[in-house]
């Protein structure tokens, strides 16, 4: 599922609270703000405009100081912003656009929302990239202005800075001391991969490169005859090159200190204009799959001083990218010695995320009895359902979002040359056909009870799966049944769920909130070297 790095800001209270979200009687007039091009571009621009309201007293009271600087969605807490869309084709300097906000919106129309003073920014997602990253480099922003709704007239917002581009070298200000550092450190030893394939720039017309950067350990000689164990490491949804840095310092610094074995680490960026393609072979992403396997990892092994035999690579990636490591191993058995998969997206259908595809009527909203799917949760507490993330998404934009990624990864191409959805946006129904199409291509439970016979002998106890028993997206239930299916075939694999851990502390083992990947690494480098007499420092007491 997601890894999602939105900047947001985060509310006490939740726009949608009680009866106060309880629309009028009669249909209100349809609000209308007016949006202008200021000194954010000297050029006309062209994307998505969004515009975000949330209430004004809860935003201020939970900012820092009482000065909010940004307002935004954010998809953990869907309601607490009110956001409007609209496209924009061409907006010169000095012009102005209207959006209707109660057109395009979510959770509501404007007009309905409770009298009172609110926060509101305008945003241009010139990329259309806002469903993936949140706001970025390039795009156009407002100021955040304080009104009272309902206005009279028309609001006018200016859009008159454009953000900047962020050094993934520079660590943040809410970084540890010493990040800096330990960044500037890794990046002497991390090389940029800038690969242009053939079968990927073959299916789309134009050249695909694939991205990544290679860590390489201490000591590393190019000239020398020692290889190294390889680990290829896939981010979680949100996740792409520039936001992987941080973890690959971690990973220098942690083998450095002799907290990890020497490896090189394949940082793998899995991101696209569609979401995460998952490394996986589609008819509407590419052949991902095979680009990695036939065409970049032989570029790589002729490269570096890699062990190049199936018990020298490994993968490791967390939500989607645990997926991607799951999906790459159970495809591609005998190229890889084994997967370190953690909190993975469903890979049994029959739990997608709380709901059963396979079921008879199945709603992606609506369970039999009427009450809502979650799809959200902190522990025991409900933070927001299937529906208000798919509607939220619909809003933001019609690419990149985590529930159509998932089409564009899984689902036949349609008339209209996109995806065709598994779900209907209004309603919540489940279309059988799409999801049959699904279980034969990519359910990996299914494959695996389906082909156990000729996988058995390369697959056979490569699969290691560790996932929370409180997983913020419900992805322990998956799991669970990709156990059942494997413990009935008498496989041999590795299921670990961590008692009342969540997507986000999973790797937390006392204060080191890298210790699984820690654990893992040595897990990888013993299978890989067992008669090394290197092993893990014992753990502090």
């Amino acid at each position: 599922m997601r890894d999602r790095r939105f900047v947001v800001v985060l509310l006490c209270s939740s726009l949608l609270a009680g009866a106060a979200w309880a629309g009028p009687a009669a249909p209100a007039a349809h609000r209308q703000f007016r949006v202008e091009l200021g000194g954010a571009s000297a050029q006309p621009v062209s994307g998505r405009l969004l515009l975000f309201a949330t209430e004004a007293r809860a935003a201020e009271a939970a900012a820092k100081g009482g000065k909010v600087e940004e307002v935004d969605a954010n998809p953990f807490r869907a309601t607490q912003t009110a956001v409007a869309a609209r496209e924009v084709s061409r907006l010169a300097p000095r012009e102005g656009v209207d959006i209707d906000t109660d057109g395009l919106a979510f959770p509501t129309g404007y007009s309905q929302l409770p009298p009172g003073d609110y926060l509101v920014q305008a945003v241009l997602d010139v990329d259309h990239s806002y469903n993936y990253t949140g706001r970025g480099a390039g795009d156009l922003v407002s100021a955040v202005v304080k009104l009272h709704l309902p206005a009279a007239g028309t609001p006018t917002l200016t859009l008159d800075k454009a953000l900047p581009a962020r050094d993934p070298w520079k660590a943040s200000a809410s970084a540890p001391e010493g990040m800096q550092a330990a960044l500037d450190e890794a990046r002497r030893h991390a090389e940029p991969i800038d690969f242009a394939s053939p079968s990927l720039s073959a299916f789309w017309g134009r050249p695909i490169a694939m991205r990544g950067r290679v860590l390489l350990p201490p000591g590393y000689d190019a000239g020398a005859a020692v290889r190294y164990p390889t680990v290829y490491y896939t981010q979680g949804f949100g996740g792409n090159n520039d936001r992987v840095t941080g973890v690959l310092a971690n990973v220098y610094a942690a083998m450095a200190k002799g907290e990890m074995p020497p490896m090189i680490w394949v940082f793998l960026d899995e991101s696209s204009p569609t979401g995460t393609h998952e490394f996986a072979d589609s008819v509407n992403n590419g052949p991902w799959g095979h680009a990695l396997t036939e065409e970049l990892i032989p570029q790589l092994e002729a490269k570096y001083r890699m062990d190049a035999r199936p018990q020298g690579r490994f993968l490791n990636g967390h939500s989607s990218g645990g997926w991607a490591t799951l999906w790459l191993q159970t495809r591609y058995p005998k190229l890889f010695g084994g997967t370190w998969s953690t909190a993975p997206d469903p890979s049994d259908f029959h739990d997608f995320t709380g709901v059963d595809l396979y079921a008879p009527d199945a709603n992606a909203y609506r369970r039999p009895d009427g009450t809502a799917i979650p799809l959200v949760r902190d522990h025991g507490k409900v933070l927001g359902t299937f529906e208000q993330f798919a509607r939220l998404e619909r809003v933001l934009g019609d690419y990149g979002g985590q529930l159509a990624s998932f089409e564009w990864v899984f689902s036949p191409r349609g008339k209209d040359g996109r995806p065709q959805p598994m779900f209907d946006r209004d309603t919540g129904a489940v279309d059988p056909a799409v999801v049959a199409y699904w279980r034969d291509h990519y359910d990996i439970a299914h494959r695996v009870k389906t082909n156990w016979a000729a996988l058995k002998p390369d697959l056979d106890g490569k699969i290691h799966l560790i996932v929370g028993t409180a997983d913020t997206f419900y992805l322990d239930g998956a799991a669970h049944r990709f156990k059942a299916v494997l413990d009935g075939l008498h496989a041999k694999a590795d299921f670990r769920f961590l008692p009342d851990r969540t997507h986000g502390d999973l790797y937390v083992q006392g204060k080191d909130r890298q210790g699984l990947l820690k654990q893992i690494s040595w897990e990888m480098y013993a299978l890989a070297r067992p008669g090394s007499k290197l092993k893990p420092p014992k753990a502090a007491p």
